[in-house]
């Protein structure tokens, strides 16, 4: 595994005025060293981490020697968001989530890429899901940064139906006498679709346990979560989804992405119960009428929100557009 290096932040005011003294950004570099070819930042999903390439990678089908993201060609850069406990490591954390917003993680990892690492451009920027979110945050924050954002299933704002089910995994993790276990059980079912369900389980029964086998599968993955994660780095990161908005602190919508000189690649998943398709088909629609460069694309799946996890033929399709 790639050496996961770090950059302290000392006194960072978060966007709820709150001084946090010091803040460890880690982050890993997969391909071609630093300075020596065009750079890709990859932001990770709600329980996903660095790890994005090699043979424990989340998103190896994507990333890597003669993928689709190349990295004989490019120069991988992920961070971990700040208290995801990526590596059991002790200062990867952070409490009181409620001080949080996804500005602010866009906020520290641009401050890593041109005060620390002391890059003045980026070739892509790929944010999937909350990583996605915070992408968005991050180009409207620095708006001639980045050459390309590839926006995968996500969105610039969290919706109503978003903040509802963070409210309802927010009552999970604060009431539930088990709560990483609990809150993974229903944010899985946000994660896929009824269609997807019904074509893995077919109503099918586990006899040993006594379970359908659709609460079957939903249990294990609740206890394999709640092995490798910590509450509250799931409280931070759903505080994250939440705050996702980069109209907030600016007039609106148009005013925040006026300046982004990106071009925007959206990739939504017509089965997409979470971030759905059809903000993101509006997105690109208002995108195109104030003359901005966008592509919008559409995975298309029964497995909801996690296709882009799942459907890597047709993702990769949509990627070589942008990654050669």
């Amino acid at each position: 595994m790639e050496d996961i290096l770090y950059y302290e932040i000392n006194n960072f005011k978060t966007s709820f005025g709150v001084y946090i003294p010091k803040v460890y950004v880690y982050y890993q570099v997969f391909g071609q060293p630093l300075g020596t070819a065009p750079v890709v930042i990859i932001n990770h999903a709600f329980t996903g981490n660095s790890q994005v390439a090699g043979g424990k990678g989340w998103w190896g089908q994507a990333v890597g020697k003669d993928k689709v993201i190349d990295t004989k060609k490019y120069t991988v850069l992920c961070f971990n968001i700040p208290g995801n406990g990526f590596g059991s490591l002790e200062l990867n954390v952070l409490h009181n989530y409620q001080h949080w917003a996804a500005s602010d993680i866009a906020e520290i990892f641009n401050q890593t890429i041109t005060e620390y690492l002391k890059i003045s451009k980026i070739f892509a920027l790929v944010g999937c899901s909350l990583g996605g979110g915070i992408a968005w945050e991050m180009v409207v924050q620095a708006p001639s940064l980045f050459e390309h954002l590839v926006a995968i299933s996500s969105d610039w704002k969290s919706t109503d139906w978003i903040i509802g089910n963070c409210l309802l995994q927010e009552q999970i993790l604060n009431n539930s006498n088990n709560p990483l276990h609990d809150a993974r059980l229903h944010a899985m079912l946000c994660y896929r679709s009824p269609q997807s369900l019904k074509m893995k389980f077919e109503r099918t029964t586990n006899i040993t346990q006594q379970l359908y086998n659709v609460e079957s599968w939903l249990l294990h993955h609740g206890e394999k979560l709640h092995k490798r994660f910590t509450l509250s780095a799931y409280k931070l990161m759903n505080q994250l989804v939440k705050t996702i908005d980069i109209s907030k602190g600016r007039q609106d919508f148009y005013t925040a992405i006026e300046p982004v000189q990106s071009h925007i690649s959206i990739i939504a998943t017509d089965s997409d119960l979470y971030f759905v398709p059809q903000e993101n088909k509006e997105t690109a629609d208002e995108l195109r009428k104030i003359g901005k460069k966008v592509d919008y694309y559409e995975i298309h799946s029964i497995h909801g929100h996690d296709a882009f996890l799942i459907e890597h033929q047709q993702l990769e399709v949509f990627l070589k557009n942008i990654f050669g």
